[in-house]
């Protein structure tokens, strides 16, 4: 089919009839389609083409922004029924990072005009607790300030929190926290989903399950998420912020596994990350990062035989201003078994929002300098629990040099806190870490960005020896991708025949290729 005759057909979908009938030459001009609430744009492209990662650069032959759900479906069931070789892309905050929110030569849908939040503090008869109801394209920053509103919160989030609730939910969506309450994929009840055929699906644990898992940690494969009903809890007013130190890497994962082992209680930490920090001043990776205030801490106080590398533990503990005194008493008591370097301990308190938004301040100041809007080489890795501490030193203490640029994450999570049915892929083992190289392709000093991509390949070299898995995986062929899923990779292909049969959605993945033959599900 051809474009002009398959905007046509959309056009009819969406209750426009007499627009777009020009030539081809006139769609590459700025088209705005608004009578019957589709609007569709052939030139305004630029943002749909690029993503955070600032690497690959894939540009669509529209963008859709869609004001109704049925816009969406008009979409997506036109594409399926109407053309043969047309793909299309949600996408939320383009925070990905190799351009998995991006459709080449096809209709990218900017979910940000998906717009609404809903807080049950009561719930409803289908649910007796609170909830929030939220929108594909809404951010979480949003869904946070709607919630404390009514003195709630979601139980599990992300560190950084200008990203879509669609996007985060299409990955995992993991933090700190996510020790106590799984991913955010676990802390879901409900979905609306855009399935592949252009089916518009409510969908949960009981109704439409093989669905509402399917989706949940699916890369976008099976469908768009338009709307997610989370679980709520109560929200602390202020937050103790504790940041202390290590020298010895046996010790710094020793505790943080002690820390997420033990039962949720009163007497356990809200929040647990690890982080990697080179030995030096500098404030942004160095040791002068992990103080609340710069003048708290200098080189005198390092122990003469720090190596290259140290570490610290970074942990929080709710409390409402009435509570302090005994959240101090509490605090004290979980943080004596730890054997941190006493002297480099950091406290600070602030306010719970304070905390959840602390990136944003990071992203200010970046901002400011122009420091920002740099590609990012990011590599995001499940480690298992049994190879950590070789990943630390082939990696660590060898690969992290003096100008390396960007934090270095790396904490232990549960398996038992995720659902197996979601389609997240994670290690076999009980225990495993996040390892998170968050680096930055800075304009005017440090590693170049091949440079970056190179020490990229030469980690993920060596993890094929230990069983990690990458979270926000990337690859090229179906090959790393059935290697990737493992014993669930023909159920993946069954979900996407049932789901995405003509495998229209996010084709920036690199699954599946559109109309190519699936096995069919048995």
């Amino acid at each position: 089919m051809s474009w002009l005759l398959f905007f046509r057909v959309f056009i009819i979908h969406c209750g426009l009839i007499d627009t777009l009938l020009g030539r081809r030459e006139q769609q590459q001009q700025l088209v705005w389609l608004g009578v019957g609430g589709c609007r569709l744009s052939f030139s305004d492209t630029a943002d749909a083409a690029r993503d955070w990662g600032r690497i690959k650069r894939l540009s669509p032959a529209g963008v859709l922004y869609p004001e109704s759900v049925d816009d969406i479906v008009s979409l997506v069931r036109t594409a399926g029924l109407s053309t043969s070789n047309l793909t299309v892309a949600a996408k939320g905050r383009g925070h990905s990072i190799n351009g998995q929110a991006q459709a080449p030569e096809g209709i990218v849908i900017e979910m940000s005009t998906m717009r609404g939040i809903k807080v049950m503090p009561e719930g409803d008869a289908d649910c007796p607790g609170p909830f929030v109801d939220a929108a594909g394209g809404e951010l979480w920053i949003d869904v946070l300030k709607a919630t404390l509103k009514e003195g709630l919160t979601p139980r599990s989030w992300t560190d950084y929190l200008y990203l879509s609730v669609g996007g985060t939910l299409s990955n995992a969506g993991i933090s700190g926290q996510t020790f106590r309450y799984g991913p955010q994929i676990n802390n879901v009840l409900q979905l609306e989903v855009v399935t592949g055929k252009g089916e518009l699906v409510i969908c949960s644990p009981s109704k439409q399950p093989e669905l509402f898992f399917a989706v949940l940690g699916g890369l976008g494969q099976f469908g768009i998420i338009t709307n997610a009903r989370i679980v709520l809890e109560s929200a602390p007013q202020q937050v103790r912020w504790i940041r202390a130190m290590y020298t010895d890497f046996q010790s710094f994962t020793r505790d943080q596994e002690m820390l997420i082992s033990q039962p949720s209680t009163t007497e356990t930490f809200d929040y647990v990350e690890g982080f990697v920090i080179i030995n030096n001043d500098n404030p942004f990776n160095g040791w002068k990062s992990v103080p609340f205030a710069p003048e708290q801490l200098n080189r005198s106080m390092i122990p003469e035989d720090t190596g290259s590398v140290m570490y610290y533990i970074e942990l929080t503990k709710g409390f409402d201003s009435i509570d302090i005194h005994a959240m101090e008493q509490n605090v004290e008591k979980m943080l004596a078994p730890l054997n941190y370097i006493q002297s480099l301990r950091f406290t600070t308190d602030v306010s719970y929002f304070q905390f959840l938004n602390r990136i944003h301040d990071v992203e200010l100041s970046l901002s400011s300098q122009g420091l920002w809007d740099v590609p990012h080489p990011w590599l995001n890795l499940f480690i298992p629990r049994s190879s950590i501490l070789e990943f630390n030193t082939k990696v660590f203490k060898q690969l992290i040099n003096q100008d390396f640029s960007g934090p270095i994450l790396v904490y232990p999570v549960n398996r038992d806190k995720w659902d197996n049915r979601a389609s997240a892929v994670i290690p076999e083992e009980s225990m495993f870490y996040l390892v998170a190289f968050l680096r930055n392709a800075l304009p005017s000093s440090g590693p170049s960005l091949k440079n970056q991509m190179d020490d990229n390949s030469k980690i993920l070299s060596m993890c094929h020896d230990i069983s990690c898995k990458q979270y926000f995986p990337t690859y090229n062929n179906p090959a790393q991708w059935e290697q990737h899923f493992g014993s669930q990779w023909q159920n993946i292909v069954e979900l996407k025949q049932t789901f995405d049969p003509h495998a229209i959605l996010a084709p920036g993945q690199n699954i599946f290729q559109r109309n190519q033959i699936l096995a069919s599900p048995s």
